[in-house]
């Protein structure tokens, strides 16, 4: 079963569906997420938010989890 990651959802329901994202996230340059993050800004900001926010290039993180075995949706 393929594991689908959805850049629309809240990063909050990411981490909650697939773990390991909060620390693909991390590596990937989203230095501040922690469960306390999650459970405020966390359930409103998406990947492309955030990534926009900290000036991250989005197109690097979608490469990164592709490379992991996702499948990246966006709409």
């Amino acid at each position: 079963m393929a594991k689908i990651i959805d850049f629309t959802k809240s990063v909050h329901d990411i981490c909650n569906e697939h773990p390991e994202a909060m620390d693909i996230m991390r590596e990937l340059g989203f230095d501040s997420l922690t469960p306390a993050m999650l459970a405020t800004a966390g359930r409103f900001m998406t990947i492309p938010k955030g990534a926009k926010m900290k000036k991250l290039d989005l197109n690097s993180i979608k490469e990164e989890f592709i490379r992991r075995g996702y499948e990246v949706r966006e709409d």
